[in-house]
This record gives C-alpha cells, sequence and structure tokens, in this order.
C-alpha cells in the first residue's frame, strides 16, 4: 500500500498514514495467527533432538552453548535474513512460494537452453513441500500430546488415541473452512509465544550465563570438539527453522511489510527466549535432573503445577500450525493446477470474500490417511524427527538456487555480489541437506519418496498435456476455412454455442463432432479458450480478448492469473461484445473428452503415458472447473494417440 504524496501537514495524508500504520498492524497480528505456528511449535522438538535424537549428546555447557549457538545464527541466516530479508522481495505480484518464484523468472529463463533446470527445480520443491505437509501435522501434534506424559507418565498409552483423534478431527474440520476459526487463531498464538517468551526470559534471568551462545565462536568450538557429532546435530538444530519456506509462500496473504513486522518485533525475539531458556535450564539443573529434564525440556520450563494448561495450550497451538500448513497444500496444489502441473480436481471455496480460502477433498483425504499411517508407524515425535528435516532442507536449498538465477539472470545483479552471497547460503542449507540425508534409513525416505513421486505426477501431466495439444494441433482445421464451409452446409437454430477450446488456434474437436454428427448451427458460434498467465491475479480490464470472424463465429480469450478461479459464466458477463450479452438459458456449452491410446510414438515411455491416461481419466470435469451450469453442458467424445 502507498502512503499519500501529499504534504505531511496536512490532516489528509495524517490520517492516511495513521490508516496505512493500522491496516499494517492488523496484517501483521493476523500473520501471526496463520504464517508462523510451523515454526512457532518447532521449540516442542528441535533442541530436544539435538541431545536425545539419533545421535546423542553430551549435557555439558560446552555443547548446550554449541547447539543454541547453531539455533541462533541458523535463524538468522535462513529465516531473517535468506528468506524474510532476501526472497520476500522476490513476489510475484504479491505473491511467493516455489511455483510463484518459477513464475517470475520463467520469461527470463525461456530464452535460455538452461531454462527447464530451473523448472524442474522449482517443481521438485513443490513436490518436496507434500511430505512435509504429512509430517507436520504428525509430529506436532504428537509432541504437544507428549506433554501429558510429563504430567503423569501413566498417561503414555493415551498419547496416540489421543493424537489421531485431534488429527482426524482436525481434517474433517477442513470443508467447513477456517474463516471462523481462523479469527481465533491470532489472539491463541499471541498467548502462546507470550507464554513460551516468558518461560524462556525466566531461565535466562536465572542463568545469563547462556547469553554466550550469541557469540558464533561457541557453534564454531562445537564443531572443534566433536566434529563429526556436530555436523550429525545439524540435522536436528534445522528442526528450529522448519517453516521458514511457509513465510514465503504465504507471503501474498498478508505482504511482505506485516510479515516482516511480526518476525522481527516479535516471532522471533519470542522464539529465542525460549530456546536460550531450554539451554539454560540444562545448564543449570544437576546432572541426573538434567538427563530426565532433557526428554522434554519445552515443558519442564513449567512449574509442575502448569504443565498441564501448557500442554493444553501446545496443542491448541500444534493444531493451528498443522492447519496452517494443510491449507498451503491446497493452495500450492491450486496453484500447480493454474498452471499445468496437476490434472482438474474439484475445489470449493470455503469463504465468500476471501477467494484463497479454498478447500480441495482429494487433498484433504490423501494427506490424512498419510498422516494416519505416519503416526501409527513411526508411534512418537522423535522418529518422526527422523524423516521431517530432509523435506524441508531439500526446499530450502532448491530456494537458494532458484535466488542465485533471480539475481544474477533477473535482478542483474553483478556477479561479484551475488555468488559470494549465494555461496554462504549454499554453505549452510547444503550442510543441513548433508547432514539430513543420513537420515534416510531412519525415515528420511519417507518424504523423499513422496516427492519423487509427486515429481514425476507432476511432470508427466505437464509433459503428456503439452503432447496431447500437439497430437490434436497435428490435426486441427483453420478457423477461416470451416467458417465459409461451414455457413451454407447446416442448418443455423437460435441460441449461442460456446466451444471451449485448450487453444486460441484452429477449430475444436468438439465443434467438428457436432456438426459431423448434428448437421446444425447455433447462430453464435463462440471458440473458448481459458489462459492462465504466469501472474497470480490478472487485471480486470485485461480479463478479455475477442475476436470477430464473421457469419455468426467469435473467438473468444478470458485471462486468469494463476491464484485466481476460472468461473467462465462470470467472466462471459465482460464479453458482451461478442454479439450480445450471454444468457445462459440461451446458452449451450460443448466440451471436449479426450480418450488416449498409448502408442509407439515419441513422446513419453509407456509407462508414463499410460499413468497420464489414469490422471485424464480421474480428472474433474471441465465443467466442474470452469463452473459451468450443469443443465447446459454437452460433451462429445474422441479418440488421440500420444
Amino acid at each position: 500500500m502507498n502512503q499519500s504524496s501529499t504534504s505531511a501537514e496536512s490532516v489528509p495524508s495524517q490520517k492516511g498514514k495513521a490508516s496505512h500504520s493500522a491496516s499494517k498492524t492488523a496484517l501483521a497480528v493476523g500473520a501471526i495467527g496463520i504464517v508462523f505456528g510451523d515454526i512457532g511449535t518447532s521449540p516442542l522438538y528441535a533442541f530436544r533432538e539435538t541431545f536425545v535424537g539419533p545421535h546423542p549428546l553430551a549435557l555439558d555447557t560446552a555443547h548446550v552453548l554449541g547447539v543454541i549457538s547453531l539455533i541462533f545464527w541458523s535463524m538468522t541466516l535462513v529465516v531473517a535474513i535468506q528468506y524474510v530479508t532476501i526472497l520476500m522481495r522476490a513476489d510475484n505480484k504479491g505473491q511467493g512460494g516455489s511455483l510463484a518464484l518459477v513464475a517470475l523468472i520463467s520469461s527470463q529463463l525461456n530464452k535460455t537452453k538452461y531454462g527447464w533446470v530451473a523448472l524442474l527445480l522449482g517443481v521438485f520443491a513443490t513436490s518436496l513441500f507434500y511430505g512435509d505437509s504429512m509430517i507436520t501435522p504428525a509430529i506436532s501434534v504428537l509432541s504437544a500430546v507428549e506433554g501429558l506424559t510429563v504430567v503423569d507418565q501413566g498417561l503414555q498409552p493415551f498419547v496416540i488415541p489421543i493424537a489421531l483423534a485431534l488429527l482426524v478431527f482436525l481434517f474433517v474440520l477442513q470443508k467447513r473452512g477456517t474463516a471462523k476459526v481462523g479469527a481465533l487463531f491470532a489472539p491463541v498464538m499471541i498467548v502462546y509465544f507470550t507464554v513460551i517468551a516468558s518461560m524462556g526470559a525466566w531461565q535466562i534471568f536465572n542463568t545469563p550465563e547462556i547469553l554466550w551462545a550469541l557469540n558464533p565462536y561457541h557453534a564454531v568450538n562445537f564443531f572443534i570438539l566433536d566434529g563429526t557429532l556436530a555436523f550429525l546435530a545439524l540435522g536436528s538444530v534445522v528442526l528450529a527453522v522448519t517453516g521458514s519456506e511457509a513465510l514465503y509462500s504465504d507471503m501474498g496473504h498478508f505482504g511482505r511489510g506485516p510479515m516482516r513486522l511480526s518476525w522481527f518485533g516479535f516471532v522471533m525475539p519470542c522464539l529465542l527466549l525460549n530456546y536460550f531458556g531450554q539451554g539454560a535450564m540444562i545448564i543449570d539443573l544437576p546432572a541426573e535432573e538434567a538427563a530426565q529434564a532433557i526428554q522434554s525440556p519445552f515443558f519442564f520450563l513449567a512449574n509442575e503445577s502448569w504443565r498441564l494448561p501448557l500442554v493444553f495450550l501446545a496443542t491448541v497451538a500444534t493444531f493451528i500450525a498443522s492447519q496452517a500448513v494443510i491449507s498451503g497444500a491446497f493452495s500450492i496444489t491450486h496453484q500447480a493446477i493454474q498452471m499445468g502441473y496437476i490434472p482438474r480436481l474439484s475445489i470449493r471455496h470455503t469463504s465468500e470474500t476471501e477467494g484463497g480460502q479454498i478447500y480441495i477433498p482429494i487433498v484433504n483425504w490423501a494427506l490424512m490417511i498419510a498422516v494416519i499411517i505416519l503416526v501409527l508407524t513411526f508411534q512418537n515425535s522423535s522418529n518422526l524427527a527422523s524423516a521431517y528435516g530432509i523435506a524441508v532442507t531439500g526446499a530450502v536449498t532448491i530456494d537458494t538456487l532458484l535466488m542465485a538465477v533471480l539475481l544474477i539472470g533477473v535482478w542483474k545483479w553483478k556477479w561479484w555480489y551475488a555468488v559470494p552471497l549465494v555461496l554462504v547460503f549454499l554453505i549452510v542449507d547444503g550442510a543441513y541437506f548433508a547432514a539430513n540425508l543420513t537420515k534416510v534409513p531412519d525415515g528420511g525416505w519417507f518424504p523423499l519418496m513422496v516427492g519423487f513421486i509427486a515429481f514425476t505426477l507432476l511432470t508427466t501431466w505437464a509433459r503428456g498435456r503439452r503432447l496431447l495439444r500437439d497430437r490434436m494441433g497435428e490435426v486441427t482445421l483453420p478457423m477461416s476455412i470451416f467458417a465459409k464451409s461451414a455457413k451454407n452446409s447446416a442448418t443455423r437454430v437460435p441460441g449461442t454455442a460456446i466451444f471451449m477450446a485448450s487453444n486460441n488456434a484452429g477449430v475444436p474437436s468438439a465443434l467438428l463432432h457436432n456438426i459431423k454428427h448434428n448437421k446444425v448451427l447455433h447462430e453464435r458460434v463462440v471458440i473458448l479458450t481459458v489462459q492462465i498467465a504466469d501472474v497470480p491475479y490478472i487485471d480486470p480490464g485485461e480479463r478479455c480478448e475477442y475476436y470477430d470472424l464473421g457469419d455468426g463465429f467469435y473467438r473468444a480469450v478470458l485471462h486468469y492469473g494463476f491464484m485466481e478461479s476460472t468461473d467462465v459464466p462470470a467472466g462471459l458477463k465482460q464479453l458482451e461484445k461478442c454479439g450480445g450479452e450471454f444468457d445462459m438459458m440461451q446458452t449451450s456449452f460443448f466440451l471436449s473428452r479426450q480418450t488416449l491410446l498409448a502408442s509407439d510414438k515419441p513422446g513419453m515411455p509407456i509407462w508414463r503415458e499410460k499413468i497420464f491416461a489414469w490422471m485424464l481419466r480421474n480428472s474433474a470435469t471441465a465443467m466442474d472447473f470452469f463452473n459451468l451450469p450443469t443443465n447446459r453442458v454437452v460433451e462429445l467424445g474422441s479418440q488421440v494417440e500420444i
């Protein structure tokens, strides 16, 4: 939002500034509830896992200071500098995330022979996100419910049933939308962050020597003392920055200014106070008590009488964090559909005012099944932690590579500025990713498997879609020739016929089949193409294009951004110049439905062709995707070899 450029002494300017400040503050508060839940619940397990994970560390001052120093500098470099300061500048008309970043630089990359590499990197980062969105609800809710065992060890048998009940309830809740529940998110998360910061601050007050961890010397000294263990510990330390990629992906909902205000002004200080407080507590406790407390240091920060309320608060916070990740999976799927990497799916809007609040049933239930399997298979949050980091570090490393392309290829930074900066982040992110590769046998295989399956499906659909269009284009009749021959060979009937076409050249197969079998043409025939741009939103004034082809034939194009819903009837209201307004009761929509036949033609291996054919058969109909009136649609089929 731009501030007024009028004189600072004028009253309207002062009101404008006050309004701008108020709106920015309101957005910053909202971001605390929606965006920062994932990274905000990391203190439940990140510090603990570095000491009791697959490669335990000694509970002495040097190791505690080393781990806390690593957490502090990781949060500073990866989250504060790389994502919040640099990558948030790389917005695609306000939108962020790997796909939005690829769309932003694609116009430059497509001109080079290596453009496809960056494109595939962005798709793979998106694929890894699906693995992350499965693990985050499982580990977050499970780690919070495990706090019950700190209150009473006898509650251990109830941990998994309670966690599963909460998770199932979370996914069932999705179809109702999050508008009403979302209003409670910010207050709850503000209370949560305030509580964990207060607990940490009290421990720091009692043991101020933990503040020496601000000195990076202690992180370096950790590697000097135990080089191998320090490297392996990075695989757990990185859990403190999980959710950093979500900050970039959710930028479009709140804007970079409010999110930076939330992060630097509230969230980051609260998190660091809690992490330093956990370290201070372990240093201060006797060895025997420290060994017990490190099993769940987050809950041991609270007095015994306050641990049960803290378990409840942490559970609600992880519920919110999981909700944000699931909503992110819906949003990234919607982007991928619009950009041609996923087939059409049934998408339901859960809010009449917020277009971004959507619900995708197949994604929701697939995530729920995966989460239930994860909880039942891994049994506790420590085991799940082994599977968690690799998806996050993989996505962060890919974002760093894309950032390098952005700095040099799009922003045209001098290489002596860009290369050293990128190398620093690659060394840090690469070290975290390499450390997490050691976890592959212990569970890290799961997000990688999910990522590779999703990557195969996404790239197969994109490739098959291009081949399908090419094959259909080979036999397409030019529209000018068809219009001249058809006007005298078919009976014209009242009304409007709209033939949906995947490209804006040639005659749609549905139109050819209609005149072949029915021998009629409507008075007004519109060939309509929906095109998705490489930007999130399209200016309403640029929504429509139309061309009068003569003899009652028109060609029209509706443009949408990859964050917008493709509501064709609404778009047609702006196309009244195509022979007058569109009366839905006098308008018929004709759709082409292709049946694929696998062939030996060069294009894709047979196994990928069969996958593409399966995806095409199970995709949502164009009628649902384009929001067409159900009683005004006619489908005409054809067979195509690819």
